[in-house]
């Protein structure tokens, strides 16, 4: 909606006098620091999936061979494009595909998602060929849905030449690129399934006994709470490794390329995360806003370290009176902020709007915070200027 400058000015003031300071600290500081956290990977990051913070990062931001850690995205992007139940026909340049392989037959059909098994737990460089053909049309058209993947998740250093990982001075990641993207595929219940399977039993369409996959990701045997992710090799990568587990409610995802002891190492990060990067309970739904007749809508919780807990701010943001969203109980949003810079919001409600009454697992519920989300989303430009841009948003928007 279109508004003339002297319209723009008045309601940049009513946001600017909504963006109420309302707690400059929520938790109380502890002055530990935690020890330093040393690997030996040419490339690593440590990353909260939930809350999507990189809790650790060396020579992060360097792109680098990633060898079969492609199939991260090369599962994701099949997940979101293609139908599990359909039947992927395996071609002549499917079987043919150096390197690891599930030894697929010419023409053999297997549906979808027991091919997407074969791909992670075996890393079937023959399956993620046929799983590109099926879902992109072409090896080379399903590259394209990779990259505009990549694009879309804001991985500056990555691009994708093939679905499967092998060699290619084109075609390259970096750790902290890898871990977003980790941190995205693992919220898909599809992919978490499969990635925190040991062993599938798979129909073999030839013979009466079935097929079965091993993970090779020795992770889920060797380290409490582990729930993946994916392992990778080649003579010119070496050993690349992204592995994830759930710990008190808190799930991490570990990665390391071109690492000789990557087993070891990643126990490590996983320990050191889940020890100095506690999630803390930052807010809880249907909890008094302190000072004003609000509650929360929403529990919010946040890896923080003992020394960064007394840095936390909150920031209250009100609609207008007489828009949508406040007629429909919302009366605005708490911004949460470390060090000045947002990591999160939550929505408040009037203390009886029924939408405190929903479970937060409901799907009402649900779809409430991620419409929330949707039409919230913080501008870059600035934690304040973000807040006044909110405002204008929830005032024009409907």
């Amino acid at each position: 909606m279109k508004m003339n400058f002297k319209k723009l000015q008045r309601f940049v003031a009513v946001g600017m006098l909504s963006a109420l300071l309302v707690g400059t600290s929520v938790l109380p500081p502890v002055s530990a620091n935690p020890s330093k956290l040393y690997t030996n990977a040419k490339a690593s990051a440590l990353i909260d999936v939930e809350s999507g913070r990189v809790l650790y990062s060396s020579d992060g931001d360097t792109p680098m061979r990633i060898a079969s850690l492609t199939k991260i995205m090369t599962a994701i992007v099949a997940i979101d494009h293609g139908k599990l139940t359909d039947m992927v026909k395996t071609s002549k340049r499917a079987v043919g595909k150096e390197g690891s392989s599930i030894y697929l037959q010419l023409g053999e059909e297997m549906s979808l998602h027991h091919m997407l098994y074969g791909l992670m737990l075996r890393s079937g460089n023959d399956a993620a060929t046929a799983i590109a053909e099926h879902v992109g049309g072409s090896e080379e058209g399903f590259v394209h849905l990779m990259n505009e993947k990549a694009t879309f998740l804001g991985l500056k250093h990555t691009q994708f030449k093939n679905p499967h990982g092998l060699d290619d001075d084109e075609h390259y990641s970096s750790a902290n690129d890898l871990a977003k993207l980790t941190a995205y595929a693992l919220k898909n219940d599809v992919f978490a399934e499969i990635v925190s399977t040991r062993v599938k039993k798979v129909p073999n369409p030839h013979e009466k006994w079935e097929y079965s996959y091993t993970n090779k990701n020795k992770m889920l045997t060797m380290y409490e709470g582990a729930d993946g992710v994916k392992t990778g090799y080649t003579k010119k990568s070496l050993r690349c490794l992204v592995s994830s587990a759930t710990r008190n409610g808190q799930q991490l995802a570990a990665v390391t390329i071109n690492d000789s002891d990557d087993w070891a190492d990643h126990r490590k990060m996983l320990d050191w995360g889940f020890g100095h990067y506690p999630l803390k309970e930052i807010a809880v739904k249907g909890q008094q806003v302190s000072g004003y007749p609000y509650a929360i809508g929403q529990s919010f919780k946040y890896p923080l370290e003992e020394q960064e807990t007394g840095n936390v701010q909150s920031r209250l943001v009100l609609l207008e009176a007489g828009t949508t969203r406040y007629l429909l109980g919302e009366r605005g949003f708490l911004e949460w902020y470390l060090n000045e810079q947002q990591i999160g919001a939550v929505p408040v409600y009037d203390p009886n709007s029924s939408r405190l009454q929903l479970s937060m697992t409901s799907q009402k519920s649900l779809q409430s915070l991620a419409d929330f989300q949707k039409a919230n989303k913080h501008d870059q430009r600035g934690p304040i200027f973000g807040s006044i841009i909110k405002v204008l948003d929830a005032l024009f928007e409907h």
